[in-house]
């Protein structure tokens, strides 16, 4: 177990991401899944307002003008309300690290209209961790600090944190009374950016580092091929977004020599990429995002090929640096 900085709060090397849950994958399952992470001690359970089917398919609509149907529901909010609803069905909402974070306008009266709506989903009267989802430019800074520290302050959220801000964006938040005690970062061989500035800024002020995306949301396990189309029900499918990010010439020859690696040592091209973020000493603490028991599974024997990869990060770090 480790503590996430210095907020207090312990949790092991993994977390379970709810992103799928509503969206990929519907109630049962995702009971499912829940039920084995905790069975296997995992703690860490990560929602947001903004996972659930209908976020994603509202997203299409706005944003690629396509309108159809590819999740397992169309209700918004559905990670937060099934993980509020399997909680308090299981009666473990205080042997879990409850976190879960807020899009978007981080105003005093807006942050406090979201986390109640948050808690209300999640039907319990405290999360422990809760995250500005990504940074908001339209948010003064030291309004978005306060009010983030008013959240803590009035027990509903044990610390405060952030999700995909920068090194800078982290430093200026900072500068107002330290709002956050966690940050959450995307890290993986293709997603490598955090190494330079914001890794080494959280180790020096103590801040906890959760990262999400080990298997580059899918794309590192070889299955998206260059100018193919994404697998109906994938995660590219249902969030096309996430090609922008991946699929480019450097990130499929990334892939290619991940697989070649993993195949000279016999083990999964998975177990590999997600032995390998582990390893960094900086990580606290890694998300994993499942549609079955076996993907947690997976995530759980990746930890046993942990200190194998210290052996060989250095030549996988040359996989992610060219």
């Amino acid at each position: 177990m480790r503590e996430l900085g210095r907020s207090g709060i312990r949790t092991g090397r993994f977390g379970i991401g709810g992103a799928t849950f509503g969206r990929e994958i519907g109630e049962e399952d995702s009971f499912r899944i829940l039920d084995h992470c905790f069975e296997r001690g995992i703690r860490l359970i990560d929602t947001a307002e903004a996972y659930g089917g209908g976020q994603a398919r509202d997203y299409r609509r706005r944003v690629l003008g396509v309108d159809d149907i590819r999740e397992t529901t169309g209700e918004m909010h559905s990670s937060e309300k099934i993980v509020g609803k399997w909680m308090e069905s299981r009666g473990v909402r205080n042997e879990v690290v409850l976190l879960t974070k807020v899009t978007t306008n981080f105003t005093l009266e807006h942050v406090r209209e979201a986390l109640d709506a948050s808690l209300e989903r999640l039907r319990t009267d405290r999360v422990d961790l809760y995250l500005y989802h990504s940074f908001d430019a339209a948010t003064p800074v030291e309004e978005a600090a306060a009010a983030m520290k008013e959240a803590v302050a009035s027990g509903r959220a044990r610390a405060g944190g952030c999700s995909n801000y920068s090194a800078e964006q982290l430093r200026a938040a900072a500068r107002h009374g330290r709002p956050f005690e966690v940050v959450e970062a995307n890290y993986n061989l293709c997603v490598r950016d955090i190494e330079a500035e914001l890794l080494p800024l959280a180790a020096a002020e103590r801040i906890g580092v959760i990262t999400y995306s080990p298997l580059a949301a899918g794309f590192l396990m070889g299955k998206y091929a260059p100018g193919g189309e994404a697998p109906k029900g994938s995660r590219f499918d249902v969030i096309p977004g996430h090609a922008d990010i991946y699929c480019n010439e450097r990130n499929f020859a990334i892939s290619e020599r991940l697989g070649k690696e993993a195949a000279e040592r016999g083990i999964p091209r998975w177990r590999l990429a997600m032995a390998w973020v582990l390893s960094n000493p900086a990580v606290d603490a890694m998300l994993i995002g499942a549609r079955s028991t076996g993907q947690v599974d997976n995530a759980l024997q990746a930890a046993s090929a942990e200190h194998a990869a210290d052996d060989y990060s250095e030549a996988l770090r040359d996989i992610g640096a060219q």
